[in-house]
């Protein structure tokens, strides 16, 4: 059967399956005049990837939607009661999304349709609370209803295992054989809301483990003492970027005794259409305008932002002109990895065999701090997923201690209270270290440039290439086929000295579709296909001298590397 017959086949099947509401074929009717809108909503099944699905929200076997919900949580219930837990539960968290609160309340029915007690948040919450709940009441697995900072159209379903972890590639090929054996949805099993509540098997909680959660967090803290007695003198412009950070990060950082904390207004609510930014982004500069407006205004020594699932950081400080400058997120996990060690070093509280865990695209300047003070740098693949799987390894061997992971997109982890990056420890963690510095007459950017001065002028970049749809999917393979089957022998006029192809299951690692090239002055590029968005992206990291020559370095090696990628 021809791609073209089978889209409209399926496309027809919803439209007379009687499991399928009104509404939902209501919408497909609307699109029968457009047959390329139908084959990008029929021509697959929205992807089951290791962290779970994400998509644009709609109608379809590529979109996210009750349906795809449901049957993926189905596959999930059969995943968990093949586990052979006792009293199987799952802990269900949600963001500001469009349709989030409904995703979760669908997948709370499915689990209870299987006997598997779901545990609901009240209202949106974050994913590392997510994860930390997973953990506090010994739940067999975890799901969060978010696409973290995709843009407005999307959101997703992601899956935590019994550690509070993202589902790594083994358990999510379980998860995915699951859903597979699901057929049609009238095999996906639901249960009333009234009933499940009724028989215990949906829970709603809140307030409770929030209280533990925040407890959990701030016990990372280093230096409270000289929060509370600098507290007058600092102060902290917050945007959460209209997610799921607002209420935590606040509390945290009352907590720990920060009191002038301004919150940007415009951007305090939740808002599904994220509508003061082009992007609920930390990593993109723009979404920090307002927040930047507001620091001007009230002269503050740091801006934090989080993402919409609060699981990414974003921080701007004042650069030697005193102007705000945005740190990208190798900068902010060199400058906390320092803190954080130099700290329990002056407590005498670093642990012999600590470790410092990074991923394969992040900054080595992380890696050299961490050296500096004896600590051991571990990498692994992209997604804090990795990250997780050998915290948990570590605290079942004990062979080391985990001290802080953290990734270039602005995913950072102190402490080992969870299994995932949380925006709300690394805005304590961050804050904390800028008011310590303050206290010793130093900003944060100057911390960065004696950090650079000490190990070197470590510069990276990234660049990304949006290819929607099937066509896109197709555009991004043959990308990494014709670099992984014509490999460049130089770049930038430097020799190529290693090729890493991590699909073939490099250093004990899970096999992942990444290619990576160091070049004879120790600098490398990556390309990379995203798991969450129709993008390819391709990471560039240089070491030099000064500023300038880092620069310069980083320009060419970007031009070189891209006008072949766009050819």
């Amino acid at each position: 059967m021809s791609t073209l017959n089978r889209v409209q086949d399926l496309y027809e099947q919803w439209l007379a399956d009687p499991a399928i509401d009104e509404s939902t074929k209501a919408e497909l009717k609307g699109i029968e005049a457009q047959p390329k809108e139908i084959e990008d909503r029929f021509y697959r099944d929205l992807e089951f990837g290791t962290g779970g699905l994400r998509g644009v929200i709609g109608a379809g076997t590529n979109r996210i939607n009750r349906y795809t919900v449901g049957r993926a949580t189905q596959g999930l219930a059969a995943f968990v009661l093949a586990s052979g837990a006792e009293n199987p539960s799952v802990v269900i968290a949600y963001d500001s999304r469009n349709q989030s609160p409904e995703f979760a309340l669908e997948a709370a029915k499915v689990l209870a349709g299987n006997g598997i007690k779901a545990y609901v948040f009240e209202s949106l919450r974050s994913t590392p609370e997510l994860s930390f709940s997973v953990r506090a009441l010994k739940a067999s697995a975890g799901i969060v209803i978010t696409a973290s900072h995709n843009p407005p159209e999307y959101n997703g379903y992601k899956v935590y295992g019994s550690d509070g972890g993202q589902l790594v590639p083994e358990q999510a090929e379980q998860v995915i054989a699951a859903i597979q054996e699901v057929q049609s949805f009238a095999d996906v099993l639901r249960e009333k809301r009234s009933l499940a509540e009724a028989n215990g098997l949906l829970e709603w909680i809140g307030q409770d483990l929030d209280e533990q959660y925040i407890k959990a967090v701030t016990s990372v803290s280093l230096n409270a003492e000289t929060v509370k007695r600098t507290s007058n003198q600092f102060k902290i412009v917050f945007t959460p970027l209209h997610g799921a950070g607002n209420l935590a990060v606040r509390a945290a950082l009352k907590t720990i005794g920060f009191a002038q904390v301004y919150v940007v207004a415009e951007q305090e609510l939740p808002d599904a259409k994220f509508s003061t930014v082009k992007s609920p982004n930390p990593e993109e500069k723009e979404a920090f305008a307002l927040a930047i407006r507001k620091a001007k205004e009230v002269d503050a020594d740091i801006i934090i932002g989080t993402d919409p699932d609060c699981d990414r950081m974003g921080a701007v400080v004042k650069d030697a002109d005193g102007q705000y400058f945005v740190l990208t997120g190798n900068q902010s996990g060199a400058i906390m990895v320092d803190y954080l060690l130099s700290s329990l070093k002056k407590r005498n509280e670093l642990p012999g065999n600590g470790v410092v865990i990074k991923t394969i695209v992040t900054s080595e300047m992380g890696a050299a701090v961490a050296e500096h003070y004896g600590v051991e740098t571990l990498n692994t693949l992209t997604g804090f997923k990795y990250i997780g799987e050998k915290m948990s390894q570590f605290e079942e061997t004990g062979e080391s201690a985990f001290l802080f992971g953290y990734e270039e997109s602005y995913g950072y982890l102190a402490g080992t209270y969870a299994r995932d990056k949380d925006a709300v420890v690394a805005s304590m963690l961050i804050c904390e270290a800028a008011a310590y510095y303050k206290s010793k007459g130093k900003t944060l950017y100057e911390v960065l440039q004696e950090l650079y001065g000490r190990h070197g002028y470590f510069l990276e970049s990234l660049e990304s290439r949006t290819l929607k749809g099937k066509d896109g999917v197709e555009q991004i393979q043959a990308i990494m086929e014709n670099w992984r089957n014509q490999p460049p022998t130089e770049v930038n006029g430097q020799p190529v000295t290693k090729v890493e192809d991590f699909s073939l299951g490099l250093y004990g690692l899970p096999t992942e579709n990444v290619l990576k090239y160091t070049l004879a002055d120790n600098s490398w590029f990556c390309l990379r296909p995203s798991g969450t968005e129709p993008k390819i992206k391709i990471y560039f990291a240089v070491r030099g001298t000064s500023a300038q020559a880092a620069s310069e370095a980083i320009h060419g090696l970007v031009t070189s590397v891209m006008s072949r990628v766009d050819q």
